[in-house]
C-alpha cells in the first residue's frame, strides 16, 4: 500500500543494545582472583621461610621435588620386597639403610639417643680418674640442628695449643685420644672447626686464618691417629674470629676446636 503512494520502499533498521559492556562481563572477576591467589600463596611462602629451620625447608623441598619413583615390580611391600637396605653390605638387613625408611621423628630421636650417649661419655665422671676428669672440663657439648657440637676450649692457664701456634699440648694429645674413642663407638660422620681470637688489628698480617685452619687440622691428625677413621671427616673449616662466644673478641675463651657429630 505503501508503494502505491509514494512509489518508493520504506527500510526500518531496529539496532539492538547490548548491555554491560562497560566493564567487559566479569572476566575482570577471574583475574582479580587469580591475583589475589598468588599474592596469598606468596606471602604464604614468605611466613614458611621465616618460621622453619633449614632442615625443615630441605624436607618440604625434597617433597615437592621427588627423586626416588617407587615401582610396584619391588615388591610385595615395596622396593627389595619390602625389606631394609644395608648401605655396606647391599642386603635387606642391617643398621645402614634402616635410617632410609624411617620417619623424621624417628631419625631425631635415633640421633638424640647416640649423641646422649656421646655426652655421657664425655661429661660423667663415675668411677674415672681425676686426670681424666681434669681433662673434661675442656668439653663443652651443645645439640643444635646440624648436630651434636663438642667444643674442646682453652681454660684459664690451661690452653690446648702452645703460645699462638697449632702446636697440641700434651692436655690437647690426650683428650683427642679420649674424644676418639668415643666416637669411634657410633658410626655418624664428623666435621671439624677451628676457632681463634680476636689479634689486635696493629698487626701487619693477622693470623686468625692460618692459625684457626692450621688447629683444626692439628686435631683432626691427632683424632686420625689415635684411631678414628679418616672416612669419616667430611670437612674441615678455618672459621677465624668469625663466631665468637666471647663478649669480648679478644677474649682467650674463642680459641676453641668444635667437632661436629653430624646428623
Amino acid at each position: 500500500m505503501g508503494a502505491k503512494n509514494g512509489g518508493s520502499t520504506v527500510i526500518i533498521k531496529r539496532v539492538q543494545v547490548t548491555s554491560g559492556g562497560g566493564h567487559h562481563g566479569g572476566a575482570w572477576k577471574v583475574a582479580y582472583a587469580d591475583f589475589v591467589t598468588a599474592m596469598m600463596a606468596f606471602f604464604l611462602l614468605m611466613w614458611l621461610l621465616n618460621a622453619t629451620t633449614e632442615k625443615q625447608r630441605q624436607g618440604l623441598a625434597d617433597y615437592f621435588n621427588p627423586t626416588i619413583v617407587q615401582s610396584s615390580k619391588g615388591g610385595a611391600n615395596g622396593p627389595f620386597g619390602g625389606e631394609l637396605q644395608d648401605s655396606d653390605s647391599n642386603s635387606g638387613k642391617g643398621l645402614g639403610a634402616s635410617l632410609d625408611t624411617k620417619g623424621g621423628q624417628a631419625r631425631d630421636a635415633e640421633f638424640e639417643a647416640v649423641a646422649q650417649h656421646v655426652m655421657n661419655e664425655l661429661t660423667g665422671s663415675g668411677a674415672e680418674s681425676m686426670q681424666r676428669v681434669n681433662l673434661l672440663k675442656h668439653v663443652v657439648t651443645r645439640m643444635t640442628d646440624e648436630g651434636l657440637v663438642i667444643e674442646l676450649t682453652d681454660l684459664m692457664d690451661e690452653p690446648l695449643f702452645v703460645d699462638d701456634t697449632a702446636q697440641p699440648t700434651p692436655a690437647l694429645q690426650e683428650l683427642t685420644t679420649i674424644l676418639a674413642g668415643v666416637l669411634r663407638r657410633v658410626k655418624n660422620q664428623i666435621a671439624i672447626s677451628g676457632h681463634v681470637r680476636t689479634y689486635p688489628e696493629l698487626l701487619i698480617h693477622s693470623p686468625v686464618w692460618a692459625l684457626s685452619d692450621a688447629r683444626a687440622h692439628a686435631v683432626r691428625n691427632l683424632a686420625e691417629s689415635a684411631g678414628l677413621d679418616a672416612k669419616r671427616i667430611q670437612r674441615v673449616t678455618a672459621l677465624a674470629d668469625r663466631r665468637n662466644r666471647s663478649v669480648n673478641p679478644m677474649d682467650p675463651e674463642n680459641n676453641r676446636i668444635e667437632v661436629i657429630l653430624l646428623r
